[in-house]
């Protein structure tokens, strides 16, 4: 008489797939595709060549400006108007204008390249849920960006110091609102970093997002001057530049925000594109 011995469904499932059972198991987590986001910014080449760029831009232009000031104060010339109020802390960030592009362009690189390459798709297939892809870039660029751009900008800043040492716009770290101008500076560059990222998603193309960055940030600033003044004073400190330009000016002025002020309203035109990205990765195939 033949006995026959029951097979577990697991034990012969394993059997006739053992490869799939070797297989572990993965989950879709937060920390997850933070780390994927992480490994692909750094795989990138143009991350290393746009963020030594923006610190190139940096400090080129403030040492620039710093030696062009102190050689004007010491040959005792008559200073230019854009010198008479000059300090170490305006000095240090004249690049800052251009290491924003540079910054916001790598931005749009890191979203809209997926979609110009299409590996946008084999992401949405990972991570199918779709929104963490969003917040993962902006977070990992938003956080690479700020970091590198407040280093950037504090050596900068103890550069220039050093050249303008004796000269009426000497200052050190010490000084009343110094750190605060610094600090801002950095988180400017950061949070324009993350618009770009957003654009990226929003426009899904790399010349389109390039287009609108530019814009908002060199071009709206020139067109409000055509305007009448009661609109221009009204309209121009709400301007993404114009608002990030007043978290880290030394001195406030007439017609400009204080720093919380501009501080808020950068980020109210921050959280308007990461909606305006979300909404078009969730509504919109890719």
């Amino acid at each position: 008489m033949t006995t026959i011995i029951p097979i577990p469904v697991s034990a012969s499932a394993a059997a006739a797939d053992p490869v799939k059972a070797a297989r572990p198991g993965y989950r879709v987590t937060g920390v997850r595709v933070l780390q994927s986001e992480w490994a692909k910014l750094w795989s990138l080449r143009s991350t290393w060549i746009t963020l030594g760029l923006a610190l190139l831009f940096l400090a080129a232009f403030g040492l620039i400006a710093a030696a062009i000031y102190k050689s004007t104060i010491s040959s005792g010339q008559h200073t230019d108007p854009d010198f008479a109020a000059a300090t170490a802390v305006n000095l240090s960030l004249v690049g800052t204008s251009f290491a924003q592009l540079a910054l916001g362009v790598l931005g749009v690189l890191v979203t809209a390249g997926e979609y110009s390459t299409g590996m946008i798709r084999s992401t949405l297939v990972a991570v199918p849920r779709r929104l963490p892809v969003l917040w993962s870039k902006a977070a990992v660029f938003g956080v690479v960006t700020l970091v590198v751009s407040t280093a950037g900008v504090a050596i900068t800043f103890l550069c220039v110091s050093g050249i303008v040492s004796g000269t009426p716009a000497a200052l050190t770290l010490w000084n009343a609102g110094v750190l605060r101008c610094l600090l801002g500076a950095g988180l400017y560059l950061g949070l324009v970093g993350v618009i770009g990222t957003a654009l990226g998603v929003l426009l899904r193309s790399v010349a389109g997002g390039i287009a609108v960055l530019v814009g908002a940030l060199m071009l709206a600033p020139g067109l409000i001057l055509l305007l009448p003044s009661a609109w221009r004073n009204d309209i121009g400190p709400y301007l993404p530049s114009n608002a990030g330009e007043s978290m880290f000016a030394l001195h406030h002025t007439a017609n400009t925000l204080t720093p919380p002020a501009g501080l808020a309203v950068l980020l109210g035109w921050t959280i308007l594109a990461l909606a305006g990205g979300a909404y078009r990765l969730v509504r919109t195939d890719v």
